[in-house]
Parts: structure tokens; sequence; C-alpha cells
């Protein structure tokens, strides 16, 4: 139980069945894989972890593991702060918004919370291979997982109809890769793509080749104002956003009721970016704190520390 930091320690895999369960964007069910694997995952005195279901491990007799939890995701959603957030002993978030709302809620305190950054813009690739034939810029809409805040379950058959019809854009569709349900949408149109779960969903391709960003809830619109870029998005179910830090992100670009209204917020987004640019990176550095320290560095530091009693 004594930590090495030269020791390179290997984790068997866990095997759990899985009923067709397996891979990138279905994994086996967590909850199931901790319940059947966690007097070998107890062995570890530190586990580390990108999710919070790892939170029922505390409730379960003998489990003595010091637990850290890295915040995966930098959005504004309610969701992103739920009570399972206090189970652990060290959280690493990526900004200070995250840092101040987890302490708000009683889910931490200023010692076992630390800003770590956004280890993910590190695995950006320089060069990206064209996804349409024609130089016309690319937008993409990114629809949220939950039905609560997504609007993929009401508004997203008109607004990829709608983009069919916007013939000088490109448009990738790209939901959140848990959005499993809802329905199957899709086009005959040269100009859309739809992605329903690739590896360019979540490894930043698409956020980084877009010119302009259509979405509802989810956090990956931090990732694509990492450079400012005008956003545009879809309050399909007309809820009062302006003063609820859930919508934070939607004072960052255009709001729109519905899809007839995307190709004209499109057609002045150029025009009206400046006044959202200042907001935007003012916006970033409170979600994912930028440092010319590498963030992954940053994390791994702070892992350290508090493995070593620092």
């Amino acid at each position: 139980r004594g930590f090495d930091p030269d020791r390179t320690l290997t984790l068997r895999l866990l095997r759990t069945p899985h009923w067709h369960r397996d891979g990138l964007f279905s994994p086996p069910k967590r909850r199931l894989t901790m319940l059947l694997h966690h007097r070998r995952i107890g062995h570890y005195p530190t586990i580390v972890t990108t999710e919070t279901t790892s939170a029922l491990l505390r409730r379960l007799p003998g489990f003595a593991s010091r637990m850290i939890h890295l915040k995966h995701g930098a959005g504004d959603r309610d969701g992103g702060y739920n009570p399972k957030h206090a189970a652990f002993d060290l959280t690493l978030v990526n900004g200070p918004k995250d840092k101040r709302r987890l302490i708000e809620r009683g889910l931490g305190t200023d010692d076992n919370i630390a800003v770590v950054g956004y280890a993910k813009f590190e695995l950006v690739r320089p060069e990206r291979p064209a996804l349409f034939a024609n130089a016309n810029p690319l937008a993409l809409y990114n629809p949220h997982f939950d039905p609560a805040v997504s609007s993929w379950f009401d508004e997203g058959a008109a607004l990829v109809a709608a983009m069919g019809a916007i013939s000088d854009w490109n448009f990738v569709v790209a939901p959140h890769v848990k959005l499993k349900d809802g329905p199957n949408i899709a086009s005959a149109s040269d100009n859309v793509v739809i992605d329903r779960g690739s590896v360019a969903a979540i490894d930043m391709s698409y956020t980084e080749a877009a010119a302009l960003y259509i979405g509802d809830a989810s956090s990956q619109v931090y990732e694509f104002l990492r450079r400012p870029r005008p956003c545009i998005f879809v309050n399909h179910s007309g809820v009062e956003w302006r003063d609820d830090e859930n919508y934070a992100h939607w004072h960052l670009g255009q709001v729109i009721d519905s899809a007839d209204q995307l190709d004209a917020a499109m057609r002045r987004a150029a025009a009206l970016q400046p006044q959202f640019e200042p907001l935007q990176r003012a916006a970033v550095a409170a979600s994912l704190d930028p440092s010319p320290e590498p963030a992954s560095e940053r994390q791994a530091r702070a892992i350290l520390d508090f493995v070593r009693g620092s």
C-alpha cells in the first residue's frame, strides 16, 4: 500500500457480464461493475475516476480507499453538480466556476477542490481531414442527451431539415454520445452529415473544424469556444434562461426559439460576434482555466501531492 512513483501498476481488466454492452460508447453498467469488483478496487489505497457513480463504493462494508474525482466536462447544467461529489476526498475541476458552484452546494471545500485546467485540449490535432468536398464553412449541431434540456427530441428533425436548405453551409450533426433515445433523424442533403457516435464526436474534431456552433446544454460549447466563434442556442421549450446559472452559456451567442429562425441567425452571426467575443473569453477562462502549464501536468501534480499527503 505504499506509494512508489517509479513503479508501474497494471490493473487487470474487470470482467463484467455486459449483455451486448461493450466498448467506448456502450460500456458495461458501472454500478454492476463496482458491485462485482469492489473488493479488488478497494485493494488500492487511492482511486482516481472521472465519474461520480463510484460514490456508491462509500456505502459498501470495508471499503476504505481514498477517492479522487477528475471532473470531466465544464458545462453549466445543474446535473454536473450532483450530491455524489461530496463522497470524494479530492475533486479536480477544470476551472474556478466549477469550484465555486461545488462549494456553494456544500459538495466540497476550498481545501479539497483543486483547479487543474482542461487536459483534453492537449489532444487537439493540428491538421484535420476535410469533411466535405467543397470549401463552404462548417456548422456543428451538438444537442444534449437529457430530454429535459435537449433540443433533439422536439426540434431536432426541423433543425436538420432547415440545415439541408441552407446550401452555402455544411453541417455536422453530432448529438451527445449518450443520446440513445429520441427520434432517429436522417437527412438526404449533401451538406448534412449525422454522426450518432464516433471518436470524432468526442475528440474535438468537430468543435475545432466548425466555424459556428448550434446547441442547447452540452458542455462541448466550451471546447468549441477555445477559439471564440459564433454560437446559436435553441430554446425549444421557452425556458426562462436569462437569470438561470444553468444556462449561463446562452449569454455567449444568439438564442433562437425554433428551426425557422436558424437561417436568419446564421446570416447575422458574423456581424454580432464582436459583442459576444469578450463574454466568450471570460467564460472560457472561468470554465477551463487556461494556463501555460499543461493541464495534464497540473492534474498529475495535484494527485501526487494528495497521495503523498502534502
